[in-house]
């Protein structure tokens, strides 16, 4: 996905980033028929099939809304992923030949749920793509979409969430490198593209940890309806991400009671 305009240089990263994703995905999974060529100006909305998505191997495809031109996509896009979000319809169309390669939509999830590195890295694509999603409708639409999402710059030493708040965000690092303390004591790392601060929005909790900027952070903020919503429509995506933050504060826990216990033996 491209944005139209000036691409704000914090998006830039994420971008870059979300545009590697889909092959990533994609890998070990053959395609579900030969590639699918259309030249210029197909109603490509009316004849794509819902129950599969498709890789765009060649060509461009702008998106507009009510005429407005919203995006576009380049080679090695993902298209027709249903991302679950209060969105306006959008249209595609193209002016020069495209080629799109696809895939039976339950065979790419099933190859999804397979693998648990796939399944993390489908749920960053999915609030990357949220938050530009949200973005792009915000630039055109300002009076019907609120730009909720976006993005946070933090300095060394400043503080991304604090133990004790409301949780009403879940946050993804895009650049740089933080530590989650709790009660003063650091119990670990928070990494580039790590998800963080969703398990308190599960379970609708005060923050357990504080996150801390050990470098300048920008940070991707999901508000936390945008982001039960999206996880609404991926059930096995969120019970896979609850998982993986599960085994993450069991870890923590450990390092706390490591830590409590080194604390009685010196005193």
């Amino acid at each position: 996905m491209y944005l139209l305009g000036d691409v704000p240089l914090y998006a830039q990263p994420l971008l870059t980033r979300l545009q590697e994703i889909p092959v990533q995905l994609l890998d070990g999974l053959e395609p579900c028929g030969p590639a699918l060529e259309f030249d210029s100006n197909t109603d490509l909305n009316a004849i794509l099939p819902e129950n599969q998505l498709f890789l765009l191997e060649q060509g461009v495809i702008d998106t507009s809304t009510d005429g407005r031109q919203l995006f576009y996509l380049q080679q090695d896009s993902l298209i027709g992923l249903r991302h679950g979000l209060n969105l306006p319809h959008w249209q595609y169309s193209h002016n020069e030949p495209v080629k799109l390669i696809p895939y039976e939509r339950r065979s790419f999830f099933q190859h999804i749920y397979s693998s648990e590195q796939r399944q993390e890295l489908f749920t960053f694509y999915l609030l990357g793509q949220t938050t530009l999603l949200t973005e792009a409708f915000a630039r055109i639409k300002q009076m019907e979409v609120s730009p909720t999402t976006g993005f946070e710059h933090f300095a060394p030493g400043e503080k991304l969430i604090r133990q004790g708040d409301n949780a009403e965000h879940v946050f993804v690092i895009i650049e740089g490198h933080a530590e989650a303390w709790v009660d003063g004591q650091k119990v670990g790392d928070v990494q580039k593209d790590e998800i963080f601060g969703a398990m308190a929005v599960f379970i609708n909790e005060p923050r357990t940890a504080t996150v801390i900027a050990t470098e300048p952070c920008t940070v991707m903020t999901i508000p936390k309806d945008q982001f039960l919503t999206l996880m609404q429509s991926n059930p096995r995506i969120a019970h896979s991400l609850i998982e993986s933050m599960a085994r993450r504060i069991d870890l923590m826990n450990k390092e706390i009671s490591h830590l409590r216990n080194q604390l009685q033996e010196e005193g």
